[in-house]
Order: C-alpha cells, then structure tokens, then sequence
C-alpha cells in the first residue's frame, strides 16, 4: 500500500519516485489490467485513467515485463499529482502487481514476468482552503476566484496564484519578485488547507545593456534596432515579449530567446541576453485551389529573408487564377517586393512593390500595371496599419472599346484581429478596413474607394465542438462616375470570395452601353456581402459545415434600383492539419440568376 496521506499541520511535500534501472531481460507480456477508483465522482475518475502511466502504456501496446515494473513504480506519483490537482490531500493508491504493491518490490527484484496489475485509488474527501493568503501584493494583481475561503484547495490554483502575485510585481519593474515564504498545511479531520504564502518584491529595476548571440549573418547593429530594447528605461515584461515578437516578426530568425541577468548591475540595470538561431536565408512556397466553376488557382514565391544583412525581406511571386474557368480565361499576376524592418521606428515596416497582372474576365480584359511604396506599423500584437502611396495603370479592353485608366491613389488600412486562431477561429473578431483616396488621370475620375471586412466566431457548448462564425463585407467608391471609374476599383460577387454556389464575378451590373447602344455587365460601385457558417467537429480531425452566402451589386447606391443580388448555401468537410484545416465545400445557388448546378471548392484553411 502506498499511503499519501498528511498529518494534521504537517507540510505538504509532492515528489515523484525515482525510477531505477531495471535488471534482467524482456518477460512474459501482460495478461490484465485493472484500474478502478472506488466511490470517486466520474469527472475525477477520468483525470485519474488519463493521468495513469499504466493505461496510457497498455493503449500503445507496450506491456513488456521490464516496462510495465517500471510504470508500476511511476504510477503513484502521477496519481498524486492529478489527484492534489483536484484537492484530495488524504488518498491512498495500491498498485499490486501480481497482488504484490508495487512499492514494496525492490528495483533489482524486478519479476521476470507480470501477468495481472491491479490499481485501486481510494481518493478520500475533497479539501477546501480555509486560508488563502498570498502577501504583499502589487496594486491590480488578480488572484484566481478559486484561491478563496471556501473554494476546492486544488494545487493548480495555489501555483496560478502564486505565479499571478509574482507576476503583479514583475509588471511593476521588480524583475526579480520571488516567493520567499510559504506554509501549505492540511487538517484531515475536517479536510482544510491552510495556505499562507510570502513574496519578496525586490528591488524596482531599469533594462540594462543588450548582450545578441547567434547573429552570424545578421549585422548586429541592425539586430538592437530591430529589437528595439529601451535600454536605460523600467523593467517590463510586457516590453521584453513585445522585443522578442518584432524579431519573429522578420522571419529571418528560427528562435528568439531572451535571458534575464541572475545579477543586477550597479545600482539598478538588469541585462538582457538575447540568443538567436537563424533562419535559411531562402524559401520557395507553393499554394494551390480548385472550383469546380471558377477553376484552378496556382501560386508560388521565392522569398530571401536576409538580403543585406538587416533583416530585408525580397520576395518574388507569381499567381495563376481561374485555369479552365467556365467564364473568361486564365488570369496572371507577377510581383516583386522588398521589405525593411525597424524603418524610423522598431516596430515600422517600409516596402516597395511592383505588379503586373493579365486579367481575362467574362465582361473584360485588363493589363494592369502598379507601383507602390509602404509604411507598415505594428500597434501591438492585434492592431496594425499600413499608409502607401501607389500608382495604378490599367489598359482595359470591354464591349466599348479599349481605355486606359491612370491614377495616383493613397491607400491606408487598418487590421484587428483578435482571433484564436488565423487558419481556424473559434472565438473573438477579426476586422480590416482600408480608405484609398485617387488623382484620376485622362479619362479617369477622381474619388475614394472604401472596403470593410467583419468576421466574428463564437464557441458553444461545455467540449466547444459547435463554432458559429459570421462575416460582413461591404464596399464602395463615392466621387467617381461608373465609367470614370477604373475596372480593377468596381466591385463583383460570386465565387469562394464572396458567394459560393454562384460563379466567380458573376454578378455584377449592365449599365453601361456600347457603340450599338446595347448594355454591357461591369463591376458596380457599391457592394454589400454576408456569410454565416455552422461548424462542427465531429471528431478530433474531422468536422462538418453548413453554409449561407448571400452578396449585392449596385451601380451606385446601395440597395438602388440599379441592382441586383444573389445567394448560396452548401455543406463542407475539413479535415485538420498541422498548417491549418483541408476545405471540401459543395455549394448551389439558392437565390438571384446567375448560375445554376453543384460548384465544389477545395483550399487550405476555413473560407473565413
């Protein structure tokens, strides 16, 4: 019998049993396995059977002699641990091995063969705090609700809020904020634990000097200026991990580390370790799509992250789009970027971008040609900007003829995301938007293009396998007449973009007239787009979707006379991956007429 019980005013002392070498060969294999925990409540039950070394060992096949004495041995402490995680204080666990405990068996009497284990866990009463102290505490520290007069005396919350009232210090600038006292006592007869816990502050501390290790392709001038460390200025953790994420952020590097000094420098400097391993200097990427109406999609890039030695990032892409469409042809784009990193500010991002694109849509060809240089700017780890100033050229040929359309345009956006996950939400919001005010040129207009991207996810249910998620598009040119507008600037709907189940840019408006007099489909100036999905997980890696897209086309106003919509509605499959959820959706129209039949869409990541 291995007993875990805890004497009135005793301390509590959690260590695990040292596993020793095993003598002696491979026996006889492992007959049966019992587990049981008798008069426990099922919720403790099952952390128990999961927190079991034995089951764990007999669900992956392993029932050697040799390894199964060995987890025996192991299977006391990981039981304790799982049960003071839930605070029970006063168990008593038998591991019987053959009917032998397996703690009275020496480690070189070890048997040559096991044929039955048996593991009982009596998990005596569950224990709640009557005292709860944690002391002195940083002003705004928040303890955990559970660490409470009254509540369940788990360990987990006593290490939560241990861990919270020394970080309240840390946030404070006293970096070396530690635990310098603690009496953990537990009362079996009236199943109490009395926890009472003192913290030494130390000394408020300022940053001191940045040692870089690990820069061997990186100048190490350009490394301080991309960490942006404030040297000089108060300790704070939140600034440490917003310098670690600026240096991620490049891409140059495969791990960031930073070590705080165990020393502090006269009078009050901690320094600061920072050891780096670098990235390849060079990647190839390669993405593909498929819908079944608007084709195949193929892209690629080459990117150099380090090209001059500060973290400058030249990348070279090329996309392929609707290959085998059943409206217009193959559409192409070619580009070529160059980014710096901590340009004016460490947490500033300049570029240059040229592109060049070949569009063969149903109602338009284009040539489109477009210079433009950035400022990108990192607010925080949710918030982000980007300012440019961009030149456009377009050659269109449509029913009308051929026209070029030029202008000068200074777009800037804004992106909140506070999503869990960027490939597969399942809870918070994601909003972009961007305002592009254009100098037309000849026989373009001048105006404002405006767009708005909302996305929300909501979790339901205790296990959360039900994620619900919406989104809302709009978007709209004001200034600008319909055929002063540049092409690529009008808006469309249809496709895995905006409405599945209707074909790509397949709504759009028939305003404008050629030389016959006969009217002729473009993109319209305002567009209102809304999705809603239902997704299920069915099990670990497989979940199922149910689906509505609904868009709006105007030529100028919303919801005018001049226009016209359309919807879609449809089921999916995704299966996860490391990188992200594989995406099967079928789709049909369900409104408007713009198409008819199945579409399928195939893509990495949910449709939103």
């Amino acid at each position: 019998m291995y007993s875990v019980q805890i004497k009135k005013t005793s301390r509590i002392v959690a260590g695990a049993l040292a596993l020793s070498l095993m003598a002696g060969s491979a026996g006889q294999a492992l007959d049966r396995l019992e587990f049981s925990v008798p008069g426990a409540p099922k919720a403790l039950e099952k952390e128990l059977r999961a927190a079991s070394i034995l089951l764990a060992a007999e669900k992956s096949g392993n029932t050697d002699a040799q390894d199964v004495f060995t987890d025996a041995r192991a299977e006391y402490a990981s039981l304790l641990n799982a049960l003071y995680a839930r605070g029970y204080y006063s168990a008593v666990i038998h591991v019987y091995v053959d009917g032998v405990e397996a703690a009275s068996i020496a480690p070189l009497d070890a048997p040559g063969s096991i044929s039955a284990i048996k593991v009982v866990v009596e998990p005596g009463p569950e224990f709640a705090f009557s005292q709860a102290r944690i002391a002195p505490l940083a002003r705004r520290t928040e303890l955990p609700e559970g660490f409470a007069v009254g509540k369940t005396a788990e360990s987990g919350v006593i290490l939560e809020a241990v861990t919270a009232g020394v970080n309240g210090w840390r946030a404070q600038s006293h970096a070396k904020a530690e635990v310098s006292s603690q009496k953990l006592t537990a009362d079996h007869k009236t199943a109490k634990l009395a926890a009472d816990v003192e913290l030494n502050p130390g000394p408020k501390l300022r940053f001191g000097p940045l040692t870089v290790n690990g820069a061997e392709r990186m100048r190490l001038r350009r490394v301080r200026a991309i960490a942006g460390l404030p040297e000089g200025e108060a300790f704070s953790p939140a600034e440490l991990e917003r310098v670690a994420s600026r240096l991620r952020r490049t891409g140059v590097f495969k791990s960031v580390t930073l070590t705080e000094d165990d020393f502090i420098t006269a009078p009050d400097l901690l320094g600061i370790t920072l050891t780096l391993v670098e990235e390849k200097k060079r990647r190839y990427t390669f993405g593909a799509e498929l819908s079944s109406n608007d084709g195949a999609t193929l892209n690629g890039a080459w990117l150099h992250r380090n090209l001059f030695g500060g973290g400058e990032r030249l990348k070279v892409s090329g996309d392929i789009t609707n290959i085998g469409a059943t409206d217009g042809g193959a559409d192409f784009a070619f580009g070529i970027s160059l980014e710096r990193p901590a340009t004016f500010t460490p947490d500033t991002t300049a570029g240059v971008e040229l592109a060049y694109g070949k569009l063969n849509e149903a109602d338009f060809d284009a040539d489109l040609f477009s210079a433009t240089v950035t400022l990108s700017h990192v607010v925080s780890e949710q918030l982000s900007g980007k300012a440019g100033l961009s030149y456009d050229h377009a050659i269109i040929t449509d029913p009308s003829g051929e026209s070029t359309y030029k202008a000068l345009s200074l777009p800037v956006s804004v992106i909140w995301d506070r999503r869990d996950n960027k490939t597969d939400a399942t809870r918070n919001i994601y909003a972009a938007a961007e305002v592009k005010p254009f100098l037309g040129f000849g026989i373009t207009d001048s105006g404002v293009r405006a767009t708005l991207d909302l996305r929300g996810y909501k979790s339901l249910g205790e296990a959360k396998r039900l994620v619900l998620a919406g989104r809302v598009q709009a978007g709209a040119v004001f200034g600008a007449s319909l055929l002063g507008t540049p092409r690529d600037y009008l808006f469309y709907s249809g496709g895995g973009g905006t409405v599945r189940g209707q074909p790509y840019q397949s709504l759009g408006v028939n305003v404008l007239r050629d030389g016959l007099g006969d009217t002729y489909q473009t993109g319209g100036k305002t567009f209102m787009g809304a999705s809603f999905e239902a997704r299920m997980k069915v099990t670990e890696s497989i979940g199922v979707v149910g689906f509505v897209d609904m868009g709006r086309i105007d030529a100028n106003e919303f919801f005018s006379d001049l226009g016209d919509w359309h919807a879609g509605a449809g089921i999916g499959l995704r299966y996860a991956t490391p990188v992200g959820p594989i995406r099967l959706d079928l789709a049909g129209p369900v409104g408007g007429n713009t198409g008819d039949g199945i579409q399928v869409y195939v893509g990495l990541g949910q449709a939103f």
